[in-house]
């Protein structure tokens, strides 16, 4: 069993955690937790290494789940856990776990484009709610947080393995929206309400940073500005909130 926190393994893990060029560079990020254990077990995803301590394993449910992941696993006190996890009360597990290589689907019906998106517990909850929604593919523009940002993966909820998210350039994302009607949201005229939009045919929505909103680039690849009505005197919804209220609308429209 490791006691150290000082242990290779341990500061390996704790660099994945905290450094997203480590990520990308090792294609590897860090779960926590018995949800996300049995979303590898749904997803057929093996773990690289498991970190569990042994008041955990001592249930045989997590013995059970431990024993179907198949992977190389590693006991350790609290403390290195604690020092391990990225949460301030550790789940007792985490795995280490291969990014997903994915591509563009052929002929996509519905993507979701994110334009500067820097929170990252927004970014998971736009993940969740895009695989929710039928979303084909997540476009994530330069400037946007990392996918496998641990507090984004909490928020993914499992997305960063069944929903296909890719980082491109602006280049590459004109190129995958080419013959796809365009929609960025936005909160002022002109703008078409979400409802009246056709979501029926092949689209893409834009939704913007939390603080700027859509720059550029983004606004220059949109047939048109699509916003959501509100009551009062409320001026913009959280990003997120956006997204799954738009999404939905798509969703139903298309009968999914």
């Amino acid at each position: 069993m490791i006691t150290s926190t000082s242990n290779a393994r341990i500061k390996e893990i704790r660099k994945l955690q905290v450094d997203r060029r480590t990520r990308e560079a090792e294609r590897l990020f860090v779960v926590e937790g018995d949800r996300w254990l049995q979303e590898l077990v749904r997803t057929e995803t093996r773990p690289h290494l498991i970190l569990t301590t042994p008041d955990w394993l001592k249930e045989s449910a997590h013995a059970a789940l431990l024993a179907q992941l198949d992977a190389p696993y590693l006991l350790v006190n609290g403390a290195v856990m604690a020092a391990a996890s990225d949460t301030q009360t550790p789940p007792g597990v985490l795995a280490v776990v291969p990014q997903p290589i994915w591509t563009l689907p052929i002929a996509p019906t519905l993507l979701l484009l994110l334009d500067r998106v820097q929170n990252p517990g927004n970014l998971g909850t736009m993940l969740r709610t895009a695989a929710a929604a039928g979303v084909e593919a997540v476009l994530l523009s330069p400037g946007c947080v990392d996918a496998y940002n641990p507090k984004t993966v909490r928020g993914g909820m499992g997305a960063q393995l069944r929903l296909p998210i890719l980082r491109l350039n602006w280049a590459e994302i004109a190129a995958a929206t080419h013959d796809l009607a365009v929609w960025v949201a936005a909160v002022d005229d002109p703008a078409t309400p979400y409802t009246q939009i056709n979501w029926s045919e092949p689209s893409v929505l834009i939704i913007g940073g939390e603080a700027s909103g859509a720059g550029g680039e983004a606004m220059e690849l949109a047939r048109g500005r699509v916003t959501i009505p509100m009551a009062a005197a409320t001026e913009s919804l959280n990003a997120a909130v956006a997204a799954a209220v738009i999404l939905f609308e798509a969703h139903r429209q298309r009968g999914l």
